[in-house]
């Protein structure tokens, strides 16, 4: 995936919990780890205002993008 999701490092950052955080944001625990562990799929508004409001950050604090492979790999071969 080329999302990666850095919300365990905002967390230790913030000394927060995952267990205050989810209170906090309105989400379970396991949602949250599907979330801070880069395996959810989509993530909402909400959410994502939750976590900037809750972390005090910006969404580039908790989400990034970095080129897989197969884009760096398909730059790499010129097009006539």
């Amino acid at each position: 995936m080329a999302v990666v999701v850095d919300l365990d490092v905002m967390l230790a950052r913030r000394k927060m919990s995952v267990g205050e955080f989810s209170r906090r944001i309105g989400l379970t625990p396991a949602n949250v780890a599907v979330l801070k562990n880069g395996r959810a799929k989509a993530v909402r508004f909400s959410t994502l205002d939750a976590t900037c409001r809750v972390l005090e950050c910006q969404p580039g604090d908790v989400l990034r993008w970095v080129p897989d492979a197969v884009d760096e790999v398909a730059e790499a071969i010129p097009v006539d």
